[in-house]
């Protein structure tokens, strides 16, 4: 489908193409007491590719987004821990040394974790050693404005460091139900190095982690000399497809996955089994809505956020519950659309398992984990806020 009026967030082409469709789909974070009646209001949910830099990104705009107050899972809060450890290896911790950091909805702020390193945040105007932006570029309309920024904000011989979901992981794993409204970009290694150096930037050092399948640490400065490892990890990213628009359309095939989760909910629930499901995230969203999918195949999704209980998911008139009622409900198998969390709320909740229950993730189709003995389950088990 071709928008010609549709300009890139970042170089302002007009050359690309609708890559992904979902049609009309309710905004994530309108989750509304579960006594209020549907329909509830919906928006055109689109990606586009840019041909000239690679940038994927959402079209059309809901409106005002706001991220719903959730729990922090341990996998970020290690996440984050790696993370500044590599900047300490990297010699960017030094004593003094000055740094800004771009607010971000997810995560949380690095910067009392980056004071008890002698760092200090820079106020007011001026600029600063080190920039910081930990999955924000992703909730900025404009990102062109957002990237030049970034690059004003940083003094002579500075860093800037971005931690980002990879559109390079969206491709190699099908993860098509990232898109969703309020985030609007969704950068690859290749093309961010593209629009970096537009504004006298390049990425310098990039690293992989396995975190929701895939997201990268990079730094990025005035004079890059990428060593071998990053450039191998940017080639990684050329051979996924993130600037063929060939791989890139295939993300519209990838979304049938949700045709095949209902068809595995109605099999469930045709051999008696009871399934509820765990994590009202705002991936969630798309992948429920898109399915079709009620409380007649899924009568409930539990969350740990006391902000989401006791309202229903977007579009759909599923309960969200405590993941104290989840276990109550003793469930024969319990979806969870937060794959790599899996050990962290099998280790939370071991009642489940121990009660005969399957922890079922999505892999892309539905996969059972093995039930954990024992010893497994001990050595599973993490703190986590339920």
């Amino acid at each position: 489908m071709d928008t010609p009026s549709f300009r890139c967030r970042s170089c302002g082409s007009s050359a690309g193409e609708v890559v992904l469709d979902l049609g009309r789909q309710p905004s994530w974070d309108r989750m509304p007491p579960v006594a209020q009646p549907l329909p509830d209001p919906s928006h055109l949910l689109r990606m586009w590719w840019c041909a000239a830099c690679g940038l994927a990104q959402l079209i059309e705009d809901a409106g005002s987004v706001e991220e719903i107050p959730g729990i922090e899972p341990q996998a970020m809060l290690d996440q984050t821990e790696l993370s500044i450890t590599r900047m300490g290896d990297e010699g960017l911790l030094r004593p003094a040394a000055t740094v800004i950091e771009f607010g971000s909805p997810h995560g949380g702020s690095w910067l009392p974790r980056l004071a008890g390193h002698g760092l200090v945040e820079q106020t007011g105007a001026g600029s600063a050693d080190i920039v910081i932006d930990v999955y924000g570029l992703l909730h900025e309309p404009d990102q062109e404005v957002s990237l030049q920024a970034k690059a004003e904000a940083l003094a002579p011989g500075g860093t800037l460091v971005v931690q980002l979901h990879s559109f390079a992981t969206m491709l190699r794993t099908g993860q098509w139900y990232d898109l969703r409204h309020g985030h609007f970009a969704y950068w690859s290694v290749p093309a961010l190095d593209g629009a970096l150096r537009t504004h006298g930037l390049g990425v310098h050092r990039a690293w992989w982690y396995p975190m929701a399948g895939g997201t990268v640490l990079l730094t990025a400065t005035r004079s890059p000399a990428p060593d071998a490892a990053t450039l191998a990890l940017i080639e990684s990213e050329r051979d996924a497809g993130v600037c063929d628009v060939t791989r890139v359309r295939r993300l519209q095939d990838d979304a049938a996955s949700a045709g095949r989760l209902r068809e595995w909910l109605t099999a469930e629930r045709s051999a008696g089994r009871l399934v509820l499901g765990y994590g009202a995230a705002s991936r969630s969203v798309p992948l429920v809505c898109r399915a079709g999918i009620d409380t007649g195949l899924l009568p409930a999704i539990a969350d740990a956020s006391p902000a989401k209980q006791g309202k229903r998911m977007p579009g759909t008139d599923i309960p969200i519950i405590s993941p104290a009622e989840l276990v109550a409900r003793s469930p024969d198998r319990v979806l969870l659309f937060l794959a790599g969390l899996a050990d962290e709320v099998r280790g939370a909740l071991p009642d489940i398992e121990e009660a005969g229950g399957r922890w079922v993730v999505l892999d892309p189709e539905p996969r059972a984990i093995e039930a954990a003995t024992a010893a497994e389950t001990s050595t599973l088990c993490r703190p986590m806020t339920l």
